[in-house]
């Protein structure tokens, strides 16, 4: 590495390694998505009615599990997931070895599982911290985090979990999981987490990114004002991209 390197570390994410027996198996009953299936994806960890405890970007990794997770809650999932873990034979520590990096385009690197234009995401040993990441994942109105979600605040599916890829509907069941399919089969998503300019009386205001005017709210789906709206929110609720004003 060299002055020329681009820096694609993402500086506020952090990694927790899930070892030792049937670690699909444990996470599956606990995560909103199907982690028999393919890897890497987005899923939630959820309350029993189904709003968002934490949410995370699972990968393989032989046969262990890497979770790529906001580095102020690692501890906090780590403890949620112990709780979960009773007598099971799984240990689930720090990885610090290998960071997660970011870059709008990399060659040969994995898309974003949320949406490609996201741009690459990987892992890798530690190296110089990114810039824009959250300017870029805003821009195309992705929230994440306890910050813009909400801790225990925000239902999955407001959390355009759907759309992004963050929720299987064919799995067995996991924590949360009665709620989120009972919304999703009667299409009753009535609220959703959008990025919209700064106004600090929004009641429903859950973030703000001073430095970009910028905040995450949550809104009704028929009333967004003006937030934007992404094609790919624009094509879930039936409206046109762009600002909703």
């Amino acid at each position: 590495m060299d002055d020329t390197t681009p820096a694609t570390m993402l500086a506020d994410r952090a990694l927790l390694r899930l070892s030792g027996e049937d670690v699909r198996g444990f996470l599956q009953g606990l995560l909103t998505n199907d982690v028999a299936g393919a890897l890497p994806f987005w899923s939630g960890l959820l309350t029993p009615q189904g709003k968002a405890l934490f949410d995370m970007i699972v990968w393989a990794n032989g046969e262990d599990i890497l979770l790529d997770v906001e580095r102020e809650q690692r501890d906090a999932i780590a403890r949620r997931l112990t709780m979960y873990r009773l007598r099971r034979a799984i240990t689930i520590a720090p990885e610090d070895g290998v960071a997660v990096h970011w870059a709008r385009d990399a060659v040969g690197q994995t898309q974003d599982p949320r949406l490609p234009a996201l741009g690459a995401r990987w892992l890798a040993p530690p190296a110089p911290a990114a810039t824009g990441w959250h300017a870029h994942r805003l821009s195309l109105g992705i929230a994440e985090g306890v910050a813009d979600l909400g801790s225990g605040e925000t239902l999955w599916l407001e959390a355009n979990a759907r759309e992004l890829h963050g929720v299987s509907f064919t799995k067995g069941c996991y924590v949360g999981q009665e709620n989120t399919a009972r919304m999703h089969h009667r299409d009753k998503v009535r609220r959703r987490l959008v990025v919209a300019p700064i106004d600090e009386s929004d009641p429903r205001k859950r973030s703000t990114y001073p430095d970009l005017g910028l905040m995450v709210t949550l809104r009704r789906a028929d009333a967004l004002g003006d937030a934007r709206i992404p094609e790919w929110l624009a094509e879930a609720i039936g409206t046109e991209a762009g600002d909703a004003s």
